[in-house]
Order: C-alpha cells, then sequence, then structure tokens
C-alpha cells in the first residue's frame, strides 16, 4: 500500500477517534448548551459538529463522482445522539472507501461545482486534506466553546492517537503470544 493511501486511511481513522474523544467532553453539557448561541461561524457547538458531517459527505460525493443534489439542504440532525452516530458511521464509511481505492486514485483530480456552481479541479489529496484539516479545525474551535461552558478539554493531538494505537497493538500482539 503506497504511503499516500495509508496516510489519509489513517487520517479517517483519526477522525473517528478525535471525534469520540470530544464527544465524552461535549457529552458533559447538557443539551441547551451545545444548542446555544455562542458566536462561532456556524452559531452553536452542535451546529458545528452538523456541518462537520455535511461538508464531509459533500466532499466524499465529490471524490466518488456521485451526482447529490440534498448537500447543505440535508436534514438537519437535531438529535445528540443521532449526530454523534452519523459522524462516526460517515468517518468509518470513509477510511472502508479509501481502502478500496485503487493507488492510482490518490494521484488523480476530480472535477466538482463549487459553492457558485463554478466548475473545478482539485487533486484527490487536496480534497482530502481538506476534509481532515476542516474537521480538525472545526473540532477545535467545538472545544474552546465547550471548555468555555464548563467541559473538560479532550485531548485530541494526533501525536496521542497513535500512541494510542501502538498501545493496542502491542496489547494484540500480547495477547496472541
Amino acid at each position: 500500500m503506497s504511503a499516500l493511501k495509508k496516510h489519509f486511511i489513517y487520517q479517517a481513522d483519526y477522525q473517528h477517534w478525535a471525534n469520540d474523544a470530544l464527544f465524552a467532553a461535549l457529552d458533559v453539557l447538557d443539551g441547551d448548551a451545545r444548542q446555544s448561541s455562542q458566536g462561532m461561524v456556524y452559531e452553536s457547538i452542535h451546529k458545528t459538529m452538523h456541518h462537520i458531517l455535511l461538508a464531509t459527505r459533500n466532499w466524499m460525493t465529490r471524490l466518488k463522482q456521485e451526482n447529490r443534489t440534498a448537500g447543505h439542504e440535508e436534514q438537519f440532525l437535531a438529535d445528540w445522539k443521532e449526530l454523534k452516530n452519523a459522524l462516526r458511521i460517515e468517518f468509518r464509511e470513509v477510511q472502508r472507501w479509501l481502502e478500496a481505492q485503487p493507488e492510482a486514485f490518490f494521484d488523480e483530480q476530480v472535477g466538482y461545482l463549487d459553492s457558485g456552481s463554478q466548475p473545478r479541479q482539485i487533486w484527490v489529496r487536496d480534497a482530502l486534506a481538506h476534509i481532515m484539516t476542516h474537521a480538525a479545525h472545526l473540532r477545535g474551535q467545538a472545544t474552546s466553546v465547550a471548555v468555555r461552558l464548563g467541559a473538560p478539554a479532550p485531548e485530541m493531538d494526533y501525536i496521542f492517537y497513535k500512541r494510542e494505537m501502538e498501545k493496542n497493538l502491542e496489547r494484540l500482539r500480547a495477547s496472541k503470544g
């Protein structure tokens, strides 16, 4: 497996892991706090997390070259548990889909229509980097507001993800030995 393909598969797994770390912190807050207007780009923690879901779905639709018209008009998931589960499923599906792609896919360009309906081209690797960094960026915003509202600060650094995965591999090896 190429280093580029492996990188993005790990990144999708990291997104899932980091979301779960953030969910644990956000679950300390009540629904009103998560839904309250906090002056964020997407208004609230809940809407910010929902935007991660929609943006990921929209970009994956572009990468898959699917014709999808729902886009930003997709139904808002007001239920917190439903939103968390949708995000968990989305990044697992991204990971599985990336695993199934041929090596050459990561060096291709895809066409899409931007938010102004203008045709654009983007390298697959740049679109994937955008999906991953956009989610991390918005999780950071949600974390800042959540901590201000009294939630614990989650540890979501990529290096902590890597360390946890290494520990899990060591435990797996030890259990087989």
